[in-house]
Formats: structure tokens, C-alpha cells, sequence
């Protein structure tokens, strides 16, 4: 059976452009696999993108505007984001909850020459793999 390794490096493979995958969990903001072809993505680096990534996605201004909602709307609105892409002068990421596993994401970092639609198949295509090795 493959490790997270094993999928982050093949999604790496199998997206041209792609720099680095990582999957992350959510609660602890540890990385739980990671695959990358960059020298200077050293862990400390690693780890740095791992903690923004759930920032994003799950940190103390996400929560609070769900709280907000949750006031506003009069039901339980938690962990409400399950996509993010950005872009930055060099890269494109692509961050998503793991289908099924709300306590983890995948991260994927390509260069800008890719098409986004290979970026996001590259992380959704990969799903089915993730969601059994995560919390």
C-alpha cells in the first residue's frame, strides 16, 4: 500500500509544473505526507507553509466570521471552507479539504505555466487515495 509520500510524489509526477504536494492535518497543522522537487523547501519551510495553509482555511479569522454567520443565519456554520487557490508573483496553490476527512487537506504548489484545471484534477483525481491514510 502507498504512503501519503507515495501520492503527494506521484500528484507531483503526474502534474507538469507542479512543485510540491503536501498533506496536512488540520487540528495539529503537522505534515503528514510531502513530495517536492525544490531545494530550498527545507522543513522548516515546509512547515511554514503547512501553518499558513490551515490559517487559511481553519484559523482564528475564518472562525470568527463563521461565528458571525452562524449568528446571522441562525444554524451551525463550521469549517465552512473547503477550497482555496491562490496565486502569488511565481506560483499557484491549490488547497483542499480531504473529501470525507475534515480534520486534514491536500496542498499542492505548481508553477504559473500550469493549466489550472490539471492543478485542481492533479489534488481532486488523488482523493480516493488520501482519505483512507487520514485523521
Amino acid at each position: 500500500m502507498p504512503s501519503l509520500n507515495d501520492v503527494c510524489k506521484e500528484i507531483v509526477g503526474n502534474v507538469d509544473g507542479a512543485l510540491g504536494c503536501g498533506v496536512v492535518d488540520l487540528n495539529t497543522g503537522l505534515l503528514l505526507g510531502v513530495a517536492h522537487n525544490v531545494p530550498y523547501f527545507t522543513q522548516s519551510y515546509l512547515d511554514a507553509v503547512a501553518a499558513a495553509s490551515v490559517d487559511m482555511v481553519r484559523g482564528k479569522t475564518v472562525k470568527a466570521v463563521e461565528d458571525l454567520l452562524s449568528k446571522n443565519r441562525g444554524n451551525k456554520v463550521v469549517d465552512s471552507i473547503k477550497e482555496v487557490q491562490m496565486a502569488t508573483d511565481n506560483t499557484y496553490h491549490f488547497i483542499a479539504t480531504v473529501t470525507g476527512r475534515p480534520n486534514a487537506m491536500v496542498v499542492l504548489i505548481t508553477n504559473k505555466k500550469v493549466n489550472l484545471g490539471m492543478g485542481w484534477a492533479g489534488v481532486r483525481n488523488n482523493m480516493s487515495k488520501i482519505a483512507p491514510m487520514c485523521p
